[in-house]
């Protein structure tokens, strides 16, 4: 089972951009974040054979997310059951025969931290949420989780600290929510720095690799075995964010 998730910041430019050549790379399941849509492009339609469940936030041209699967799902849900943060669209859970795969789309903290208590809530009720389905299967989450959880995993460290997805707050959360039993994928792989997912779109920070390393494929303890591989497709353009991916052997 070969698995990838992507912050595309906006299907429809992403589809003008690089979204339908990645798609034919195969991959069985997809999960995208910050569509900003409230429907699926139909294009999107005729040039794959995904099945697709969005989940738009009920405030247009924001958030959002999207799911496409080459794998019947046994069930789709939305959601963590809380209104302030299912009307931004933020979370995708689909059920497949031996585990759950959950996309979800963290808040950003937001400039001053504006957002950071709202953040840090999210975090502990998806918590709950994802704990609550790993009592019935394991997990495996993807997504962008807008923290960067170690030195290693942002450019400038030292330049971010206090800043919004670099807080102490936010990372340990993050070290809390892996130590519940949870497996970073990319870092089975790779234990060096260096390797990032999203750059600003100033000061050409993608050319120079100025970057943070805040979107992850995770599973639970229970599928450590399982993994395969797992990567970054830096290569790939179409967003300010370039896609993640995990194998897990079926």
């Amino acid at each position: 089972m070969r698995i990838a998730s992507w912050n595309v910041n906006g299907i429809r430019s992403a589809m003008r951009k690089g979204l339908p050549e990645f798609l034919r790379m195969g991959y069985d399941v997809v999960l995208l974040q910050e569509v900003k849509s409230d429907s699926v492009p139909l294009d999107l339609y005729s040039e794959t054979g995904y099945e697709a469940y969005l989940n738009p936030s009920k405030r247009k041209g924001y958030s959002g997310t999207l799911t496409l699967t080459a794998v019947k799902p046994l069930s789709v849900s939305f959601g963590i059951g809380d209104p302030k943060f299912d009307d931004e669209g933020r979370v995708i859970t689909m059920e497949l025969d031996e585990y759950y795969v959950i996309n979800a789309y963290f808040p950003n903290a937001q400039h001053g931290l504006t957002r950071l208590d709202y953040k840090l809530e999210f975090n502990r009720e998806f918590e709950e949420f994802a704990q609550g389905l790993r009592r019935r299967k394991p997990l495996v989450i993807g997504g962008d989780f807008n923290v960067a959880h170690t030195e290693l995993d942002i450019a400038r460290p030292k330049d971010n600290v206090n800043n919004a997805g670099f807080t102490q707050a936010e990372r340990d959360w993050m070290t809390h929510f892996l130590g519940l039993g949870y497996v970073d994928t990319f870092r089975m792989f790779y234990s060096d720095g260096g390797h990032y997912t999203w750059w600003s779109y100033r000061f050409n920070a993608r050319s120079k690799n100025i970057g943070w390393r805040i979107d992850y494929l995770i599973v639970s303890e229970e599928l450590r075995q399982r993994v395969k591989g797992a990567g970054i497709l830096k290569d790939v353009v179409g967003s300010d964010h370039v896609p993640v991916w995990v194998e897990i052997e079926r």
